[in-house]
């Protein structure tokens, strides 16, 4: 048996994460979601719910206490673009909602998985096959609270042993729940184009490589480490992951394949693109491989595949 508490079990990782766990554990898998953002369908159907406000420490104890948590999913936080438009929200939940999180399971003796990203990285940062142990310098507040969040994680296992583990996660593509204002969702948006017979307008530059990952895979990458031996771990947080990397021209070509009529234009959003430049272009995850065994299962065309032949179940039309 295993008790798990998703903090934003209703956000793009939270929804399938917590599916997932579902299927996998025999225990109290709860979604933790906050008012206005409620589970529905297979997702309130299938477990326990509950209001989970991440700035609210006392509610995440209560919720841990009742369902006895042994391991809290820490999803909560603003993506990129939008915690540009509202810094004060993104440290608000990123950083003083990680710190309720940590100081629960510090009390609760529970383990703690919070999501970090490429974002961490800044313009000073090798960008192509960057290493696991750089600089890590961002000039976007979605970027500090990563990096404070890893500081942050790795000082509660250090100081006061609570098993904390993350992943440095890309930009993150799924068919299931909608893009959130992430900087990446690009590569999520241009799918639903294609599947409506759409013309795709990009919003980030031709030439504009970023690392990327299949939600399949990230949710791989997540319940793996959690269940690594924490006897191999050198590194905790966060670990660099990744799957491929790609610019707009290469994904648009590769969706061509399989619907040749699909057409794509320009109009770059100078927010999106500066956030996107001051990222690497790839990851170097040898950590990952050789202290966990981690190892993608999805590429650029096996995506592809799937994702067009979900959406056009989902979105229910006919492939021109």
């Amino acid at each position: 048996m295993k008790n798990v508490l998703i903090i934003g079990s209703t956000g793009q990782i939270g929804t399938e994460l917590t599916l997932e766990l579902r299927k996998r554990y025999n225990g109290n898998i709860v979604a933790g979601y906050i008012p206005g953002a409620e589970p529905a369908g297979e997702l309130l159907e299938t477990g326990p719910a509950e209001i989970v406000d991440i700035t609210n420490g006392e509610q995440i104890a209560d919720v841990v206490s009742k369902y006895k948590i042994e391991t809290i999913y820490n999803l909560a936080a603003l993506l990129s673009a939008v915690a540009e438009i509202k810094p004060q929200l993104a440290w608000k939940v990123g950083m003083d909602g990680l710190f309720n999180v940590l100081e629960v399971a510090r009390q609760y003796k529970c383990a703690v998985f919070t999501p970090s990203s490429i974002g961490v990285f800044g313009n000073n940062t090798p960008k192509d096959k960057t290493p696991q142990d750089t600089i890590r310098n961002p000039r976007t507040m979605y970027g500090v609270t990563k990096v404070g969040g890893e500081l942050l994680s790795d000082y509660y296992y250090i100081r006061f042993g609570v098993d904390t583990r993350s992943v440095r996660f890309p930009g993150l593509i799924s068919y299931t729940a909608p893009p959130g204002g992430g900087t990446t969702d690009y590569a999520v948006d241009i799918y639903y184009s294609a599947i409506r017979n759409e013309r795709f307008v990009c919003p980030i530059a031709a030439g504009t490589f970023m690392d990327m990952m299949y939600m399949p895979d990230a949710l791989k990458a997540a319940i793996q480490l959690m269940e690594a031996d924490p006897a191999r771990l050198v590194h905790r947080n966060a670990f660099n992951v990744t799957a491929m990397s790609f610019d707009p021209e290469i994904i648009y070509k590769n969706i061509r394949k399989y619907i040749p009529g699909f057409t794509m234009e320009y109009n770059v959003d100078q927010l999106r693109q500066s956030i996107a430049d001051s990222w690497p272009n790839s990851l170097d995850d040898t950590c990952a491989r050789e202290e966990w065994d981690w190892q993608p299962a999805y590429d650029l065309d096996m995506m592809t595949q799937d994702m067009l032949s979900k959406l056009k179940a989902r979105i229910q039309v006919t492939l021109p």
